[in-house]
């Protein structure tokens, strides 16, 4: 299992609108094998509150959420295999 701070594949969906930031994310996780790790940036407000719920509901693991200094978030999600 790796590590908090590690990530397999890194998205960053600052510059991106809902619904399109949780396609995006989606799209890089489809990428991954189960069990890797993706790092996504990505704006407080809407994409904040819709990405990690809509990532959850697929059956995907958000296990660290961080707030940066420039009032964007970094959230890390684990690829499930109940999707």
């Amino acid at each position: 299992m790796k590590e908090d701070s590690t990530a397999d594949a890194q998205i960053d969906i600052t510059s991106v609108v809902c619904p399109m930031t949780f396609v995006q994310t989606k799209v890089a996780l489809d990428e991954l094998e189960d069990g890797q790790v993706l790092e996504v940036r990505l704006n407080s407000g809407e994409a904040m509150q819709n990405v990690p719920r809509s990532l959850k509901g697929e059956g995907h693991q958000v296990f660290a959420v961080h707030q940066n200094s420039d009032s964007t978030y970094r959230i890390l999600v684990r690829k499930g295999g109940l999707g």
